[in-house]
């Protein structure tokens, strides 16, 4: 059944984006931009395809300001759900929900280009309507910063006491800021010191 759907996928690939199926050949996945619904989608796609080939490494690349919460919460989980191991590759900036991406990657297998920089924060949201609707959200949203800390002190070793004083405004990190802290496993300058 997996080589038939990865068959059917791969034909569909073909026709629409052979740059895409070049990368996904190769196992590898980029993440760009606004982590979005959509986004969600489409890499939670390409990591079930790759899953269902077989259990060889898959390499992402991640380059995002962040975006929407749960679906960063959706490609972490399809990330530590899967069985080949994922290898991340941070470039640019990997902020925000784009961080929940990144951490779910075993930290020896967390690379890093030399000129990322790395943000945690707090999630925000907005919401509008009657106080109680406002009361609700305000709650869930306090529910989430706490579930998105504990991941991330997790993930990093820092304490859930530190995390939430880091995360109560943007805070900013170099490569070598972030492997200190414990997001980064390793900054890289070739594709040559991936292993």
């Amino acid at each position: 059944m997996n080589e038939l759907f990865a068959e059917e996928a791969t034909e569909k690939m073909e026709e629409k984006n052979p740059m895409l199926l070049k990368l996904l050949n190769q196992r590898t996945i980029l993440i760009y931009g606004e982590i979005t619904q959509e986004l969600a989608k489409t890499v939670t796609e390409q990591l079930l395809y790759l899953s269902a080939i077989n259990d060889e490494p898959i390499t992402m690349f991640i380059n995002s300001q962040g975006g929407h919460v749960e679906s960063g919460d959706t490609i972490h989980d399809v990330i530590r759900f899967i069985k080949p191991k994922v290898k991340m590759i941070g470039t640019g900036w990997v902020a925000s929900a784009g961080i929940t991406i990144y951490l779910a990657a075993d930290k020896k297998n967390r690379y890093s280009l030399p000129n990322t920089r790395y943000m945690i924060h707090q999630p925000a949201g907005g919401v509008q309507g009657q106080s109680t609707e406002i009361q609700i959200e305000a709650k869930e949203i306090l529910r989430m910063r706490k579930r998105v800390n504990k991941l991330i002190a997790k993930a990093t070793g820092q304490t859930l006491e530190q995390i939430e004083k880091d995360t109560d405004r943007n805070f900013w990190l170099s490569a070598e800021e972030a492997k200190d802290y414990g997001i980064v496993g390793k900054i890289v300058e070739s594709d040559t010191a991936i292993k």
